[in-house]
This record gives structure tokens, sequence and C-alpha cells, in this order.
């Protein structure tokens, strides 16, 4: 059984947003991450998150994590190589910025950015679930070669017997291995060509996918779930991009099944206010593109945008997230009886009414006055 945090305990915790540090890295990108020393909430909750910054030419080598994830593209464009669990073949999936791919326990992948310079980086977000991980909080990548790769780990002979080589070959072919999980291919090196069909049933793209949700002059949402893409129930995970216009406000809600929601901001900046227990505001702080922060099981969060915007993609740790909201069309509160609500509020009718009468024609976000 997973163990979670309790809420109480997240009242004391720093949820302030953080940015990664790199983990490693070299002349083809760079690998950095989310610790859970910098931001307790991602011990807590269990949960991993990452990025992978893929120079022009830089190939991620094959790999599997502990944990399943939700991998979305903010940046650029380049292929993915994944093996599914018993699969018959690999997967050469092109990649573009928006793609959300789920990659359950056990998927192998590589990440390839055949761009040239002038293209730029490809850049890569890993959000998961790390409860069934070796560190609670972070993610264990088990690179398949390389220096420090599962195959360089077995002595010559094992190497020998497992793939049928002589002595002399196995050693040479150990002895040969990159030193880092990423490297920078050679000039005229040719890898295979992405498969437009190997897309189907794997990628999700946030930005080109029907609105769940369009407010004019307010904001968009897009949600990774279930019906549009199958995979994200063995992952275990549902998430969602959003996007609010200058000044726009998210509507107060939270997560009425029990689901943590981690929030990367990609773009833009905004305030950011979660409540919890007894009504303490828990964080007030400004978040910008680049931080993460996480909201606690049944805390209560809001977000006004700068006039910026805000764009932000998170991950809730249920494939199916259920949200209540306290303001709007769809207001738990709307649907209270007036006597409950007069009494509630202690307050009159004629302010009960007019309370009731505000947000009538608007859903999640209200766009400013």
């Amino acid at each position: 059984m997973v163990q979670r945090t309790f809420p109480a305990e997240a009242m004391s915790m720093d949820l302030s947003p953080k940015k990664p540090a790199k983990a490693y890295g070299g002349d083809g990108g760079a690998y950095y991450d989310w610790a859970p020393a910098d931001l307790p909430m991602l011990g807590a909750a269990s949960i991993g998150a990452a990025k992978l910054h893929l120079a022009a030419g830089g190939l991620s080598l094959p790999s599997y994590s502990d944990s399943a994830k939700v991998a979305y593209v903010l940046q650029g464009a380049g292929a993915c190589g994944v093996v599914l669990p018993e699969a018959a073949r690999e997967k050469v999936i092109p990649v573009k910025e928006g793609d959300a791919l789920a990659l359950p326990f056990g998927a192998v992948t590589w990440w390839h950015n055949a761009a040239d310079a002038a293209a730029g980086e490809l850049v890569v977000l890993f959000l998961g679930d790390t409860s069934k991980g070796h560190r609670p909080g972070r993610f264990t990548n088990f690179q398949l070669t390389g220096a420090s790769g599962i195959f360089t780990g077995f002595s010559t002979e094992f190497v020998a017997r497992a793939w049928d080589l002589d002595q002399e070959s196995a050693a040479k072919l150990v002895s040969t291995q990159p030193g880092s999980g990423i490297v920078k291919l050679a000039d005229g090196h040719r890898m295979p060509a992405p498969r437009a069909e190997d897309r189907d049933g794997m990628v999700l793209n946030c930005l080109e996918a029907p609105l769940d949700v369009d407010i004019k002059g307010g904001g968009r949402v897009v949600v990774l779930n279930t019906a549009n893409l199958p995979l994200v129930k063995e992952v275990g995970l549902g998430a969602d991009l959003v996007r609010i216009d200058a000044h726009s406000m998210c509507s107060p809600g939270f997560s009425c099944d029990s689901a943590y929601q981690v929030t990367y901001i990609v773009r833009g900046s905004g305030r950011v206010q979660v409540v919890g227990i007894d009504g303490t505001r828990v964080l007030e702080t400004r978040a910008e593109g680049g931080c993460l922060f996480i909201v606690p099981r049944f805390f209560v969060v809001s977000k006004i945008a700068d006039d910026t915007g805000m764009e932000w993609f998170s991950i809730i740790t249920t494939p199916n997230p259920i949200f209540s909201h306290l303001a709007g069309r769809t207001s738990v509160w709307k649907a209270i009886s007036p006597a409950v609500l007069e009494t509630a509020f202690n307050t009159t009718p004629e302010m009960e009414k007019m309370f009731r009468s505000k947000r009538l024609d608007s859903e999640i976000f209200f766009a400013p006055n």
C-alpha cells in the first residue's frame, strides 16, 4: 500500500515554486531534475519531476525508469524512440512542441534532436509517480549503455555468454561505452527516420487538440485523460495544459478525489495563492516560467496572470481527475440551498441573493473587468 503524506504535514512544508538543478550532461545536452531536499512536497507526494535539454545533434541514450511518467515537449522538435513492454518493435515517434506522451513502467526510450543549431534545443518535461520507485520524489533512470549503464555492469564473461560473443569482442564492446547518458552524434551519423503512424495512440498534441474549456478573454484548457490517450490509464496520471490571458483569474478550486496537482509554469507569470486546513493561506507567491510547485490534496488553489498571461502544464495523480470549483457558474456554493448559505455566511437574504447572482455565465476562468 502506498503511503502518502497527510494534508496536515503539508502545512509546515515550503510550497514555494522551484527551478531544477543540473544532474548530468555534456556537448549533446543536459538532464535537470527537482530534488525533494529543495521541494519537500515531491517526497511527500511521491512525485518525480525532471527536464531534458538536447542540443542540435544531441541523443539521450536508451534508458528505462523506475516510475511511470508523462512527457511533455516544451520546446523544439525531434524524435522519441519507444519500446513498450512485450512490444514487437520499436516506435520512432516524431515529436514537437505541445506533444504529451504517456510512458508506462518498463518503457525503454531514447530522445534525439535532429535539428540544426539554428533551430535550437529540444526540451522535454517529465512528471511522474515515484511511489514504486527507489527514491520517493525522484526518478531513478537505468541507462542501458554508457559508463554507468546496465551493459557495463556485467563482467566480460557474462556479456560474452549473453550476447554470444567471443571474449575479445565482448571486452572491446564494453570498453567503448560513452561516458554520459547524453551524447552528441558525429556529423553524418544517420538515425532511424521518425514514422508519423507511430504517433497513433502514443501522443496527444495539447496545442492542437480540441479545447475542453474555452473562455473568451479568460483562458483555455486541454485535458489529457483515458479518452484521448488510453495509455494514461497504465501510467495512472491525468494531465492538462492551461493557458490564461493577461490579468485573467483561474477560479479557486480543489481536487476532490484525493489527488495532488503538480504544476510546471511553461511561460508567462502570475500570482498564486493556496489555502489549506483551518483556512490558512499556506502559499502566496509569484510563479514564473521554468518553476514547479505542488498543491497538496484537497487544498484550494487560485492563480491570477500578470500582463504576459500564464501557461502551465500539470499532472494530477489520478488518470481521470475530478475538480470542484468555488467560484463561477459551476461553483459548489451555487448548488447549496439559499437558507443554508445565509446561515453559513451569517448574512442577510439580500446579500446571499447578490452573492448567488454573480458569475452566472462564467466557467472556471474570469477575464479582467
